[in-house]
């Protein structure tokens, strides 16, 4: 086991690492920038080291930085967290030349999953379903009309290098497939510096449906069920809840078997997400995540497994601690990011906070890095907290989450609180009847 470990990482994620960490008897070192200086994460790691101006280019995507903290500490292994460096191959490679241990996947699964063209195909010779669509890149407006005949409009082209939603396009007709076409590679190509893109048949009311899985160097997979990240906007996820309240009891045994098969078949090692668009009883693959999710803790609540424990352990040469047929999911589990937005135009707010009230009580888990005072800079993303809660069933959940958001006091800043409590008031939330598409029609329904 590591006796040290470096998060090359910050906010709440960077914390909750550290617990982990703590739990486990390993000392931490942080890594911030100069924005960063009175973060929490800062303050409650054993060490800390300075890696730059508050710029992410010049921080906490600063590779050599990172590795010159890990040599000055004495650090042997590096957590990435999620975001920044967590999903470069590159990074993990350098990390292995300087003989420390990346905690994650391989690189070159990384790399694999990273381009969504050759996932799709790896996993389906691995046995998972996928999205009707192109078997590789398109290489021409003609190639692709052809397809686009060939599967039924409409049709959505994706940035072979995507994600977040750029070089993600929708056409409805033959008439707009060009103009997509050209718009997609050109953000692809700004975005990621790769302007290949592929199609797939577009699903007009479809869940997104992830399986949590962990696995180690030993052949032993597993998945901690699904969780259910339908309530999105602009591709975004805002709430996530564990399990679907779309699936049955069937449906989910059979997604996780075909998932840990095919995890098995591929041999990957660590802790990943495999995520689905799911329509009319029916699973699509749409991407392979190599890296802790922000929604892991409602994976956890349900499990009673310690996800970032896991990953640490496998990364240290060490069986999971659990096999399939121990793992126990009890209840429902529903998780709100709370981010420093105005709630209704997402525009960012950072600022200082004035107040900060956490809720409690029986099953409500607040992960963040904030505290009375805090300066939320305007350099990173905007989310300073998620609010968990686990009850028996999805009404206890519900009610559950409803009283832990009037709870949650946060000061000086806006946040997304008051769209969550007007959310759950919803019916279509409540019956859990909503889809990807759901909330950003409500949204441009709502009075201005």
């Amino acid at each position: 086991m590591f006796d040290k470990i470096l998060i090359a990482n910050r906010g709440e994620i960077a914390l909750r690492i550290n617990r982990a960490c703590k739990e486990m008897g390993i000392a931490t070192v942080a890594v911030h920038s100069t924005a960063d200086a009175d973060a929490m994460h800062v303050r409650l790691a054993d060490e800390c080291v300075c890696i730059g101006p508050p710029s992410p280019s010049l921080s906490y995507l600063n590779m050599p930085a990172i590795i010159a903290a890990c040599e000055i500490t004495g650090a042997q292994a590096i957590h990435p967290g999620y975001g920044f460096l967590s999903e470069s191959a590159r990074f993990a490679d350098i990390v292995n030349e300087h003989n420390l241990t990346f905690i994650g996947p391989t690189p070159d699964q990384i790399r694999l999953m990273g381009d969504k063209i050759a996932a799709k195909q790896a996993v389906k010779d691995a046995g998972i379903p996928t999205v009707p669509g192109s078997d590789g890149a398109v290489e021409s407006d003609e190639e692709a009309a052809r397809i686009a005949q060939g599967i039924g409009y409409p049709v959505l082209i994706k940035a072979s290098a995507g994600g977040g939603g750029r070089g993600m396009k929708v056409a409805k007709s033959p008439e707009e497939l060009s103009l997509a076409l050209s718009t997609a590679r050109t953000e692809a190509k700004a975005a990621f510096g790769y302007d290949a893109v592929y199609l797939e048949k577009y699903l007009q009311k479809p869940r997104h449906i992830e399986v949590q899985i962990l696995a180690d160097g030993f052949g032993h997979v597993v998945h901690l069920g699904e969780r259910d990240c339908s309530l999105q906007r602009r591709h975004q996820k805002l709430m996530e809840e564990a399990g679907s309240p779309a699936l049955n009891d069937s449906q989910r045994y059979e997604i996780g078997k075909v998932v840990t098969d095919a995890l098995k078949k591929i041999g990957y090692l660590g802790a990943g997400t495999i995520e689905f668009l799911y329509e009319d009883g029916k699973f699509y693959f749409i991407e392979m995540n190599t890296r802790l999710q922000v929604e892991h803790p409602v994976s956890e609540a349900l499990s009673g497994i310690d996800i970032v424990r896991e990953q640490i352990r496998v990364a240290a040469g060490l069986e999971l601690e659990c096999k399939q047929e121990d793992i126990k999911l009890s209840g429902h589990a529903i998780e709100c990011r709370i981010n420093a937005e105005n709630p209704f135009t997402f525009m960012p707010s950072p600022g200082q906070i004035t107040q900060f009230h956490q809720p409690g009580g029986l099953g409500v888990r607040f992960d963040s890095a904030i505290y009375d005072g805090y300066k939320i800079p305007p350099y990173y993303d905007s989310l300073v907290g998620k609010l968990v809660v686990h009850g028996r069933n999805r009404y206890e959940c519900l009610m559950r989450m409803r009283r832990a958001l009037d709870e949650l006091v946060i000061g000086g800043i806006e946040t997304t609180i008051p769209l969550f409590q007007k959310l759950l008031q919803e019916r279509d939330i409540i019956e859990g009847s909503y889809n990807i598409h759901w909330l950003e029609k409500y949204l441009a329904n709502l009075p201005k």
